[in-house]
């Protein structure tokens, strides 16, 4: 999944990735930002390391609203922007490698291990997430395919459609 990212913002320029094409229509700016920084949030979760994003990653990568903006509104999130996008590449390879070295280190023997007990507080009791996993709990396996594959590829499909409105083509047939 990784390598699509890759693929997808090595053949991208940051007007392609900040265009609106309309009212109401998300930027790819705001999908590439959302899914990174749900992911960098999300490993710990799942017992992997601390988030990389903070107050400095945000001034550095220009964003135009420092939040993955899962909270927030359409409207608000369609402002999204990348001001400086060699430093988001930068952030997103950190992302990237952290959460394939701690899915390296992983013992499989803990990955039916409950990380979110059920029930499930506000926030993660309508997500996927919880519907997967259900009454048993959210397992270690359940929280990065969900949080981490799933949520990624669910992403890249907004990112390639959106490359076919700023005149690039998909990534895979």
């Amino acid at each position: 999944m990784h390598s699509l990212y890759d693929q997808a913002c090595s053949t991208m320029t940051l007007d392609q990735v900040n265009h609106v094409e309309r009212e109401g229509v998300l930027p790819i700016a705001f999908s590439l930002v959302h899914q990174v920084l749900i992911e960098d949030g999300g490993l710990v979760f799942a017992g992997g390391p601390l988030p990389q994003f903070n107050d400095e990653w945000s001034e550095k990568m220009g964003l135009a609203i420092p939040d993955h903006g899962k909270a927030k509104s359409v409207a608000e999130m369609t402002l999204q922007r990348i001001g400086h996008y060699g430093e988001f590449l930068i952030f997103q390879r950190l992302v990237f490698e952290a959460t394939e070295g701690f899915v390296a280190s992983v013992d499989p023997e803990t990955f039916e291990d409950i990380v979110v007990p059920y029930p499930y507080g506000p926030g993660i009791d309508h997500t996927f997430s919880a519907r997967v996993g259900g009454e048993r709990g959210i397992s270690r396996s359940d929280a990065l395919e969900c949080w981490i594959y799933q949520h990624g590829l669910r992403h890249m499909g907004e990112i390639e459609h959106a490359r076919a409105l700023v005149g690039l083509g998909g990534m895979t047939s």
